[in-house]
């Protein structure tokens, strides 16, 4: 290889794994899929990745020294839109359908290509999984109302620090839990029977980090600790500010005991009719278009979320939450295995919204509260719970792994 294509394929592989990372794969799959494009290319790549970061190491092969890049990004939202295309591209690439400056000018095109689910859209997701949310957590009909109504002042709140950006882009998580927290709390002066905990966790829970708690022990326990306890830490710091807004949102209007105990009791409620398959529904699509999936994938998404969420409701009757999410987890990664293995397309695609559906960080807000309500025993418990999930979810798609081995994507 001369010294000009090592030149290049090393520029292209940075700009494809800044690109990437910023469309939300986890760390292994990024590593895992930078180093099959570096060997596809004919060099020899290492590669680490963070939350924040990622750092490049290219060598020609049977040369000891390395040529290094390391980059600073910001912590990325999940697109799985863009994700798909990258994947796409980088297939092209490997099979020779595509060179390198076609995929490079591709990876350009694929950044400023619009959302499946326009700013419309992507704000109903917002209204669908605080209503299915709060109909799942047996909340009455104002509540549910107050729910999705709130969600949309979230909305308004995420849209504004994503274009203003800075110093306000990091107190999104407490002050959209204190504008929501003084809105119910006001709303419960008019609505006295409605309870404004239930309310204010419905409404910014497609903001609370769950998922990222739980990607944060994966990593962990797949023995990337840097990344891990990056993304672990992170979450919990997002969770802690949202409890932290919420909680003097409630304060600010004087009614913080109108907290309701028993409301924080179990991982998940239901409703004994047939609304209940109207809420999983509005919580599965809205999932589905918060992630910008891809329509030709949305029922393959629908689909992964309903066997993972009935394999921890089914399972719950027989079985503790720890268990149950065990369970989930894994119809849900053997149910990302097949899918790639049939399809080539990118893992995350089926299998973050899966996992997203029944990970933990509810647990964690529900805890914070009860703890600062005076039962700081059972807000405890139930905080540590949250991590107890997360380290299920991670088992469950390890056994996954070993039972059916993964195809490398993204």
């Amino acid at each position: 290889m001369s010294d000009d294509d090592f030149d290049k394929s090393c520029q292209f592989i940075i700009k494809l794994g800044i690109a990437a990372h910023g469309y939300g794969p986890s760390t292994a799959r990024l590593e895992s899929y930078l180093i099959r494009v570096a060997d596809s290319l004919g060099i020899s790549g290492v590669f680490f990745s963070t939350p924040s970061s990622i750092e490049f190491a290219f060598s020609k092969v049977g040369q000891t020294w390395q040529r290094t890049h390391v980059v600073r990004l910001p912590i990325c939202d999940f697109n799985m839109a863009k994700l798909s295309h990258t994947g796409e591209l980088v297939d092209n690439l490997t099979s020779g359908e595509m060179t390198i400056s076609e995929a490079s000018d591709r990876l350009d095109q694929i950044a400023v290509l619009r959302n499946p689910w326009g700013p419309f859209s992507y704000g109903l997701s917002f209204v669908a999984v605080a209503v299915g949310i709060a109909g799942l957590l047996q909340a009455s009909f104002w509540e549910t109302v107050a729910s999705g109504i709130l969600s949309l002042v979230v909305y308004i709140i995420f849209i504004a620090t994503e274009r203003i950006g800075g110093r306000f882009s990091e107190s999104l998580p407490f002050v959209s839990a204190y504008v929501v927290g003084v809105f119910a709390t006001a709303i419960n002066l008019l609505v006295p029977d409605l309870n404004p905990i239930l309310v204010t966790l419905s409404a910014i829970i497609i903001l609370i980090p769950g998922f990222q708690v739980s990607v944060g022990i994966i990593e962990i326990i797949d023995n990337r600790v840097e990344a891990g306890m990056a993304r672990l830490m992170s979450g919990i710091v997002f969770l802690v500010k949202q409890f932290a807004g919420a909680w003097l949102g409630i304060a600010s209007i004087g009614l913080l005991g109108t907290s309701n105990a028993e409301f924080a009791t179990p991982t998940f409620f239901f409703m004994n009719d047939v609304s209940v398959g109207l809420y999983i529904a509005l919580l599965f699509l809205g999932v589905a278009a918060a992630y910008q999936t891809l329509v030709r994938d949305l029922l393959w998404v629908l689909l992964g979320c309903t066997l993972s969420f009935a394999a921890v409701v089914t399972s719950s009757a027989y079985l503790g939450v720890e268990y149950s999410t065990l369970i989930g987890a894994i119809i849900a990664g053997l149910f990302a295995n097949i899918w790639v293995r049939m399809t080539g397309r990118p893992t995350s695609i089926v299998l973050v919204p899966s996992i997203t559906v029944m990970v933990s960080g509810s647990i964690g807000f529900r805890g914070l509260v009860v703890a600062a309500a005076g039962h700081s025993d059972q807000g405890m418990d139930m905080f540590i719970q949250m991590f107890t999930i997360a380290a299920s979810v991670a088992a469950g798609l390890l056994v996954s792994n070993t039972i059916l081995r993964p195809k490398i994507t993204l």
